[in-house]
């Protein structure tokens, strides 16, 4: 009976962990959908989806939106990586993310899959609905910052 009363406390406490653990990723404002916006159309190109895997942040395009008149790029044709050739809905193209003291998600790798270029990254989120993605080369100061939106779920 004692023993039986003991198991029970502790699976309530190892779910409470387990639980508190997905609370904390998912409260995170970078994890979730994102929508990036053409530069020259200023309409929607693609989404993202951003997740935290064993406390690193990765985004993966689960959507693409192509400019009226254009043919979608269905192949990153211009990579460089083992990621040539292959099919874009479904590619990791923002990797090995990780937050510092700040909040600011930096350390990481991002894909332009329409020139094949690979980027350092750095991301912050304002408020949850806008994030500042800055690509790179060599230190933050020379590079580009798109803002990308929260997509309505």
């Amino acid at each position: 009976m004692m023993l039986t009363k003991q198991l029970a406390i502790l699976s309530v406490c190892l779910a409470s962990l387990a639980s508190g653990s997905v609370y904390a990723q998912a409260t995170d404002p970078a994890i979730g959908i994102w929508k990036t916006i053409d530069d020259k159309t200023n309409q929607p190109a693609s989404l993202i989806k951003i997740e935290e895997i064993n406390g690193v942040l990765e985004g993966t395009i689960i959507k693409t939106f192509p400019r009226p008149g254009e043919t979608p790029l269905v192949y990153c044709n211009l990579c460089k990586d083992e990621r040539k050739d292959k099919p874009i809905l479904g590619m990791k193209i923002m990797t090995d993310l990780k937050q510092d003291q700040s909040g600011v998600w930096s350390g990481g790798k991002i894909l332009d899959p329409k020139e094949g270029e690979v980027y350092k990254v750095k991301i912050a989120t304002e408020d949850g609905k806008k994030m500042d993605v800055r690509g790179y080369i060599g230190i933050p100061l020379l590079g580009r910052t798109q803002v990308w939106y929260r997509a309505e779920q």
